[in-house]
C-alpha cells in the first residue's frame, strides 16, 4: 500500500503522471499552485486550470468552473495540492468531498499532494484526501514526505501511498522506468527517526512558525499595509500581494535581489494567475526575516 521512493518534488509526481499520459492529454489543476512550474507537465500535457477565487485574503474554489472542467471527456487526472502552496489553504471536508464527488462521477482520477500536511496552523485540520471514504482512497494516489516539515530534502525520501493494486503495480514499474526506485539508507533512518520521535520536535516548529506568520502580519499592518498578506492556514510561504507597485512580478523578483539583497519568488513561477503576488519563505530565524522585511520596507520606500 506504501511505496518508498528516493524522488522529492517532481520526480515523484511524474511517476503518477505517466499512469495517465496514454489516456489523455489533458490534466486538471487549481489555478496559482505548486503544480504549475513542474517542466514534466508543461511539457507533457494539455492543462485544464480551474479556477481559485481570490477575495478578502483568502481563496475559495469556483466550482462551477471546477464541474466544467471535470466534464471535459479529455481530462482524465486532478492534481490536488493540500495544504494549497503557495495559497496557504487547508482544505475543509466538504471542500475536499465535493472536489472528490465531482472528479469520481466525471471519471478523473486524483493525484493528492500533501506534502505540507504536517504543517497546519490552529483552527484548522489537515485532512488526507483518500480518508474521506473508500471510493476516494481506491481512485486517488497520495504523494507525502518528512522532507518539508523535518527539513531533509537532501536526504531525496518520499512517500506514495496507492491503494489499488493494479495503479500500485504501474506506478511501481513507472518508478523503475525513471530510476528513482532507490533510496539511500540515510534516508530511510531520517525518515523513521522523524516519524517516530519528531513530534516534539515539529509541535515547536510549529509554534515558532505561527510566531513569525503574526510577526510579519503586524509588521506589514504597520509599515507595509499597501502589500495584504493571505491568511495562511498551513505551509511556512507567505503569499503577499504586490500590485500597488506597478511592476511585474519576475521585475521586482529580480530588482529585489540585485538592489535590495532580497531574493522572493514571483508569483508568475505559479502560472499567470501569480502575477502580482510574491512569495516569502517564512521558515527561518525571527531575526533573518526581520532582516527581510526591513529591505523590502526600504527599497519600497526607495521607490
Amino acid at each position: 500500500m506504501v511505496g518508498r521512493s528516493g524522488a522529492t518534488g517532481s520526480s515523484t509526481h511524474r511517476v503518477s503522471y505517466r499512469q495517465y499520459r496514454p489516456l489523455s492529454k489533458h490534466l486538471l489543476f487549481r489555478a496559482t499552485g505548486f503544480w504549475c512550474r513542474h517542466p514534466y507537465i508543461i511539457v507533457s500535457f494539455r492543462r485544464s486550470v480551474t479556477t481559485l477565487v481570490y477575495a478578502d485574503g483568502t481563496y475559495t474554489i469556483d466550482f462551477d468552473d471546477f464541474e466544467k472542467k471535470a466534464a471535459d471527456p479529455r481530462v482524465k487526472l486532478f492534481l490536488l495540492c493540500n495544504p494549497h502552496n503557495p495559497g496557504g489553504r487547508v482544505w475543509t471536508r466538504e471542500e475536499l468531498t465535493r472536489m472528490g464527488a465531482i472528479c469520481i462521477r466525471n471519471g478523473v482520477y486524483i493525484v493528492a499532494d500533501e506534502i505540507h500536511c504536517e504543517l497546519v496552523f490552529p483552527g484548522n485540520i489537515y485532512i488526507p484526501f483518500a480518508s474521506l471514504s473508500p471510493e476516494f482512497s481506491s481512485h486517488s494516489v497520495t504523494c507525502n514526505s518528512p522532507s518539508k516539515a523535518f527539513n531533509i530534502a537532501g536526504l531525496q525520501i518520499a512517500n506514495i501511498i496507492v491503494p489499488d493494486n493494479d495503479m500500485r503495480t504501474r506506478i511501481d514499474r513507472a518508478i523503475n522506468i525513471n530510476e528513482v526506485c532507490d533510496v539511500n539508507p540515510f534516508g530511510v533512518e531520517a525518515l523513521i527517526a522523524a516519524y517516530n520521535e519528531g513530534e516534539e520536535w515539529l509541535s515547536q516548529l510549529l509554534a515558532y512558525l505561527k510566531g513569525n506568520d503574526d510577526f510579519m502580519w503586524d509588521f506589514c499592518r504597520q509599515n507595509l499595509p499597501q502589500f495584504p498578506l493571505t491568511r495562511l492556514e498551513g505551509t511556512y510561504l507567505e503569499w503577499m500581494d504586490c500590485k500597488t507597485i506597478g511592476l511585474a512580478s519576475a521585475e521586482l523578483e529580480k530588482r529585489l535581489i540585485d538592489e535590495a539583497g532580497l531574493w522572493l519568488n514571483a508569483g508568475t513561477m505559479y502560472g499567470a494567475e501569480g502575477e502580482g503576488f510574491m512569495r516569502w519563505n517564512i521558515a527561518c530565524p525571527r531575526s533573518r526575516l526581520t532582516e527581510g522585511l526591513e529591505r523590502f520596507r526600504q527599497y519600497i520606500s526607495s521607490l
